[in-house]
C-alpha cells in the first residue's frame, strides 16, 4: 500500500468497482498522488482528479515517472508562454529572444535561450549582456531544463546566480473544465487561513451553487490594482504584457460589486495552448472555491476557443499554490531557473 512519502509521486491503483456474477471487477487508474488519508485517496489523472475510497482500493503502488518530454516540445510550450506575456520591446539573437518591459517582471525582462543563437555561446551571452546594459537593467536568463543544460553550464562559470526554480505544469483542458470537484473548493492557491469579513464570509451568488465569474476583454481599474499589488506595482509596459495578445481574457469574480477574485487566460501556440496567470483571491475571501472557480471559467474560455491543453507558471516554493493546481490535475512539463548575472 501507500505511504505519505508516496505522495507527489506518479502512482497506479487498481480499485473494486462492483461484482458481477460473483467475481469481483476491478478498474486501474494512473496519475500523480497528491493526497492519501485513512479514508480517500486522491490522484491528478489525464481526465482530472479522481478520489477513491480507501475501502475501494485493492492495490496500489508507485511507478516510474511519466517519460520527459522531447526537446521540441519543451520548446514548443516555452515559444507559446513567451507569446502569452508579451514584452514591449524585444530583440533576437539568431533563435534566442530577448525581451525587456521596464523591469515588470522577471518573464517579461529575460532572455530565452531556446534554439540557436547563430554564434558560439560565449559570444552569445556576452552580446545578452551588452543587450540589457543599454537599457539600463540586469541581464536575466531563463533556462528550460534540462534543454539549456549546455546554457547553465557557462553561467555557473560566470558566476551568475539562480532565483528560485518554476514549474511549468499543463493539464489536459478537457479534464480543467469538467465541473468542479467538491473537494477542490477549500484550497485556494496562496490561503493562509480562513477568513472572513465582519458580516461573515461572502455568500456563493451563483445560480448553481458556484461564484459568478464574468470575464473581461480588458482589464477594469481594480483587476488592476489587484494586479498591481501582487507584482509591486504596474509600468507603462505591464499593461502591453498584460493586452498585447490577441487571444485573452481577464476573469473577474465579484459578490455585490466588489472584486474578490481575479485571474487571466490567453490563447497562444498555433490555438493549442490555454494559458492561465495572475490568478489571485483577496485574502477576506480565500477558501471559499473562488479561484476554482475563476480558472474552471477560463478553462470553458480556452475549449470554446479551439485550445486543448492549459498551462502555468509557478514557484516550486509557492507549495498551496502547487497543491492547488496538483488538485486540479495540473503535472510538471518541465521547470525553468531565472539566472541573474552578477554586479558589474
Amino acid at each position: 500500500m501507500l505511504r505519505q512519502q508516496d505522495v507527489g509521486h506518479r502512482i497506479v491503483v487498481r480499485r473494486i468497482v462492483g461484482i458481477r456474477e460473483g467475481r469481483t471487477l476491478f478498474s486501474d487508474a494512473l496519475g500523480e498522488l497528491v493526497e492519501l488519508s485513512e479514508t480517500h485517496i486522491t490522484l491528478a489523472t489525464d481526465a482530472g482528479p479522481l478520489r477513491v475510497p480507501v475501502a475501494e482500493v485493492h492495490r496500489a503502488k508507485r511507478v516510474p515517472p511519466a517519460r520527459r518530454p522531447t526537446a521540441a516540445a519543451v520548446v514548443a510550450l516555452e515559444l507559446a508562454a513567451d507569446e502569452a506575456w508579451p514584452a514591449p520591446v524585444r530583440g533576437r539573437l539568431g533563435d534566442w529572444r530577448l525581451r525587456w518591459a521596464d523591469g515588470w517582471t522577471g518573464r517579461a525582462n529575460s532572455a530565452l535561450p531556446v534554439g540557436d543563437p547563430d554564434r558560439p555561446l560565449p559570444a552569445a551571452l556576452d552580446a545578452v549582456q551588452r543587450w540589457y546594459a543599454e537599457r539600463g537593467g540586469t541581464a536575466l536568463v531563463n533556462t528550460p531544463l534540462p534543454l539549456a543544460a549546455p546554457v547553465g553550464a557557462e553561467l555557473d562559470a560566470r558566476g551568475w546566480t539562480a532565483r528560485p526554480p518554476v514549474l511549468v505544469q499543463t493539464v489536459p483542458l478537457r479534464a480543467l473544465a469538467a465541473p468542479p470537484d467538491a473537494g477542490l473548493a477549500d484550497t485556494p492557491p496562496d490561503a493562509d487561513t480562513p477568513t472572513a469579513g465582519p458580516d461573515g464570509p461572502p455568500p456563493l451568488a451563483g445560480p448553481d451553487g458556484t461564484p459568478p465569474v464574468t470575464l473581461a476583454g480588458a482589464p477594469a481599474d481594480d483587476w488592476l490594482a489587484i494586479a498591481a499589488g501582487r507584482k509591486g506595482g504596474l509600468p507603462d509596459a505591464a499593461r502591453h504584457v498584460l493586452t498585447a495578445v490577441d487571444r485573452v481574457r481577464f476573469a473577474e469574480l465579484r459578490i455585490d460589486g466588489r472584486l474578490l477574485a481575479v485571474g487571466r487566460g490567453t490563447v497562444t501556440g498555433e490555438g493549442r495552448w490555454l494559458g492561465v496567470s495572475l490568478l489571485e483571491v483577496l485574502p477576506e475571501a480565500r477558501r471559499r472555491g473562488f479561484a476554482v472557480a475563476v480558472v474552471r471559467a477560463l478553462a470553458r474560455w480556452g475549449a470554446a476557443e479551439g485550445a486543448t491543453r492549459a498551462f502555468l507558471q509557478v514557484e516550486q516554493s509557492n507549495t498551496r499554490a502547487v497543491e492547488l493546481y496538483r488538485r486540479l490535475g495540473f503535472t510538471t512539463h518541465h521547470t525553468y531557473l531565472t539566472r541573474v548575472a552578477p554586479a558589474a
